[in-house]
């Protein structure tokens, strides 16, 4: 009989609860609040925009109590001075997926919406920025709007789709038909590999035919209608950024093949010319006790500011990971360069097919702008 009970009182106590969960469950939270306080920047801050990639303003404001109003979806809002944040002109997502109060937004970011609102490259101007709480299809914005004024950085407003390196110092001498192009990393931003001499001009085009737009570099910054000079013969990682007028030189003194199981770089890839490094050697696989160890990558050596710092190596690794032996049948995507700053044994590397144990082979390193950077490795 007491065991009877006890199972009686399980089961209604089971009927209880579930009926409890269910109404509990069965309701959707729709409160929803607006934000009250914006924190950070203050209200009317001035803001120099700087080309680094690091530079970033800090955006922070006062949730309202999750106790009263439960838990929502932040996103910063940016729009003109006049603007009803109807139609913002930059929309971005808090942190933390959107549920953090506070979001970084970079100076380039920032350069881009200035340009929205209709600040020219150079310029200072004032726009402003609020918050949008939302909960499922509900949104709400803050009750409160902040003006912030940046100096915009010195970039272009057209942009061009197209880079060219050319000019007397270029590989391509002053055959405008010649020219080295440059690689489109993003949007306006571009860079390339490519040798220079010392002491004569070169410069940058959009096109290589009829009159194109002209740009040079001078004082870290792209400038159009002039020419640049270097002050040393060599290969040169140049970028440009025209979005921010920014630009960067970096001397690359080598290539070599990093062979992982000995820790060492085995050769040198000499440079032969547009973007191409190259060399023709032969690799012997390291006997380890559980076989042939045939692990490798490529590292460079570099001298960043335009040669002037001191000599640092960088990796260039897998773009996709993999730790199997390539085949005859292995897609192209498997010898994908990355560039990797950081150095090590190991890390980002591929491996030889078998079939090039002890066997002489033409190894080359493709930096080059209508492809992604890749390398081969052939009899």
């Amino acid at each position: 009989m007491k065991a009877i009970f006890i199972k009686l009182m399980f089961i209604t106590s089971a009927v209880l609860v579930f009926m409890g969960c269910n109404d509990n469950m069965g309701d959707t939270d729709n409160r929803l609040a607006s934000v009250s306080t914006l924190l950070e920047p203050a209200d009317g801050k001035s803001v120099v925009l700087e080309p680094s990639a690091s530079s970033s303003v800090y955006f922070e404001w006062q949730t309202p109590s999750v106790e009263e109003t439960g838990t929502a979806l932040y996103q910063i809002a940016f729009d003109k001075v006049d603007g009803d944040f109807s139609k913002p002109v930059y929309v971005m997502c808090a942190n933390n997926n959107g549920f953090g109060n506070y979001v970084s937004v970079t100076h380039k970011q920032l350069n881009q919406i200035a340009g929205k609102v209709g600040i020219k490259p150079s310029d200072t101007g004032t726009f402003k920025w609020t918050i949008l709480s939302s909960k499922g299809l509900q949104s709400v914005k803050a009750g409160v709007e902040n003006k912030i004024t940046v100096t915009r950085l010195a970039g272009f407003e057209d942009v061009p789709i197209d880079v060219y390196v050319t000019g007397e110092a270029s590989e391509g001498g002053a055959d405008l038909a010649k020219a080295h192009k440059m690689k489109a990393v993003a949007g306006g931003e571009f860079e390339v590999y490519t040798k220079l001499a010392a002491g004569k001009p070169f410069y940058f085009t959009d096109g290589k035919t009829g009159t194109p737009r002209e740009f040079y570099t001078a004082d870290g910054m792209v400038k159009e209608n002039g020419t640049t000079t270097v002050a040393k013969d060599g290969v040169y990682r140049i970028t440009l950024d025209f979005n921010t007028g920014a630009c960067t030189y970096t001397l690359v003194n080598k290539i070599t093949f990093y062979f992982c199981p000995d820790g060492e770089s085995l050769f040198e890839l000499p440079y032969v010319g547009y973007g191409v490094f190259q060399a023709k050697e032969t690799v012997t696989f390291k006997q380890e006790s559980w076989g042939r160890d045939e692990r490798y990558k490529f590292r460079m050596t570099i001298r960043e500011n335009g040669g002037a710092d001191a000599e640092k190596e960088v990796d260039w690794g897998t773009l996709n990971q993999t730790d199997s032996r390539p085949t005859a049948s292995s897609p192209e995507s498997y010898y994908y360069l990355q560039l990797f700053t950081e150095v090590s044994q190991w890390d980002n590397k591929w491996k030889l097919m078998g079939d090039f144990d002890g066997v002489p082979a033409t190894y080359t390193v493709y930096l080059t702008a209508d492809q992604p950077y890749t390398h081969t490795i052939v009899k």
